[in-house]
């Protein structure tokens, strides 16, 4: 599923040693001692010494820590850790074997930084030269040339990623969606996200009422044993005062998105989902002009989190999932009553360990959403779920929706939607492929946790939409971003 297993056990590590400090209220005092810790040497492990190693440990730390792995912190979830991004191959062009070593010297020729000189077979590109114009692989006459992507460059879906003099990656925060792609895609892990690790584990320790939320993806994810029912009981041992399932979440936006596609319909305006995060970005980076066009109804995670602090305005909420965006939503679109924290499953499950709790199987009987809330991780959940409160409503409209699964589709979409040449009403954005179960930090892979996922879903009740909602005091709190 990754592209190093080794980075993701380093990272897992890192984190759990984080969370066992925290938890002893030692991790200023220690945490200097975890990179020897983990590297304890004499030879290296992975990189060509272990002063390297360790170096990128402490950066990791930071990470952990909610902080910027360097001393410039842009504010964005995602970073760069460059210790680990100097083992990269700078350069991205690079003289194959079908280089002729002819006499034009088109590519030399080409180039305007003086990269590119004449060797005895071929000729040779000095990448602390080279700009990476790519002048050189254009002139070729042999296209002798190729341009190497590197990983991370070539997984953003939005070119946020360039590099600096020194070939270091750099992210450009104004054009980065927070989808978390580039991640997992570097195989030398030297990208990360900042964690709430600490912050959550000091709220536990506090006399604060903390609340977990687990994500619609969390379902299937752990096996077919591993119910809501399960992670209620986990997370109550870690420590938390109260467990949600944000399926409910999704019941909630589903009802109000209703409304407000029912409105737009009538008149004549389209409207795109708000409930992903990266594909909000995406609007409203790539595509400000259609910022008013964005939905107001909130997320499910931030609908779950306001009926918490509706009776609890002092309550801690902490989302759980697979979305590194969802941490944005929470830094950067700044909803108000929204959830504080946001884990990802590598990130909770550091937590368990460091205070010896494991997810156990329990019986499939902890059922707070219909199904089509349940179904709001599966990519064309949500617009099933809207035309499901539609018809409950009996406001059925003839609506046609553009369901986009993935990066690719939504920019597709967004790009007709701004020349005027939407053929549909509405567009739901998903930017993980599949839906959220297919999210940068999901636990297993799509293809292994769809069997299990269904069989849970399977076993719910046929409760509606509609008729869940009446359980819960809808009127206490808005629905809206304004």
């Amino acid at each position: 599923m990754y592209a190093d297993e080794n980075v993701i056990k380093i990272k897992h590590d890192v984190l759990y040693e984080v969370a066992k400090l925290a938890f002893a209220g030692e991790l200023e005092e220690k945490k200097d001692y975890i990179a020897n810790q983990l590297i304890p040497g004499p030879a290296a492990q992975f990189r060509c010494c272990i002063y390297k190693e360790r170096e990128i440990i402490r950066q990791r730390v930071r990470l952990a820590e909610g902080k910027a792995p360097g001393p410039v912190d842009d504010g964005n979830v995602i970073q760069v850790i460059s210790s680990a991004c100097e083992d990269c191959p700078i350069s991205s062009y690079t003289v194959t074997e079908n280089c002729q070593n002819c006499l034009g010297k088109a590519c030399i020729n080409a180039c305007k930084f003086g990269a590119i000189e004449p060797g005895r077979l071929r000729s040779h590109i000095d990448p602390q030269k080279c700009k990476e114009c790519g002048k050189c692989a254009q002139a070729c006459p042999y296209n002798a040339i190729a341009h190497l992507k590197r990983p991370c460059k070539f997984s953003c879906p939005v070119n946020a990623i360039t590099y600096d003099e020194y070939g270091i990656s750099v992210i450009d925060e104004k054009k980065c969606i927070r989808c978390g792609k580039c991640i997992h895609s570097c195989p030398f892990g030297a990208i990360g996200s900042k964690t709430y690790i600490v912050n959550v584990i000091e709220a536990l320790k506090s006399n604060k009422k903390v609340y977990a939320m687990a994500a619609p993806a969390t379902e299937g994810q752990f096996g077919d044993d591993i119910t809501m029912n399960s992670w209620k009981k986990a997370m109550e041992a870690v420590g938390f005062d109260g467990f949600f399932e944000v399926g409910l979440g999704g019941d909630m936006t589903a009802a109000y998105e209703a409304e407000e596609w029912a409105e737009a319909y009538k008149e004549g305006k389209k409207k795109v989902t708000s409930c992903c995060p990266a594909f909000v970005n995406m609007v409203r980076h790539h595509f400000p002009e259609l910022a008013d066009n964005i939905s107001t109804t909130i997320s499910p995670m931030a609908a779950v989190s306001r009926l918490i602090k509706a009776k609890d305005p002092e309550a801690v909420t902490v989302f759980i999932g697979p979305c590194i965006a969802k941490k944005s939503e929470v830094v950067d679109q700044k909803i108000e009553g929204n959830a504080d924290y946001v884990l990802t499953y590598s990130e909770i499950r550091a937590i368990m360990k460091a205070k010896s709790v494991a997810l156990e199987p329990d019986e499939n009987s902890y059922q707070e959403s219909s199904v089509y809330g349940k179904r709001f991780a599966n990519a064309g959940g949500v617009t099933a779920a809207v035309l499901q409160s539609l018809k409950e409503s009996e406001d059925e409209i003839d609506a046609k929706v553009c369901k986009c699964n993935g990066a690719a589709e939504c920019k597709k979409a967004l790009l007709l939607m701004k020349a005027g040449r939407l053929p549909e009403d509405f567009i739901e954005g998903m930017v993980c492929e599949g839906g959220c179960v297919g999210g940068p930090s999901a636990f297993n892979d799509q293809i292994s946790s769809k069997k299990n996922r269904d069989a849970l879903i399977s076993n719910a009740d046929g409760r509606g939409i509609h008729e869940n909602l009446k359980n819960y005091d809808m009127d206490s709190f808005s629905m809206h971003r304004e």
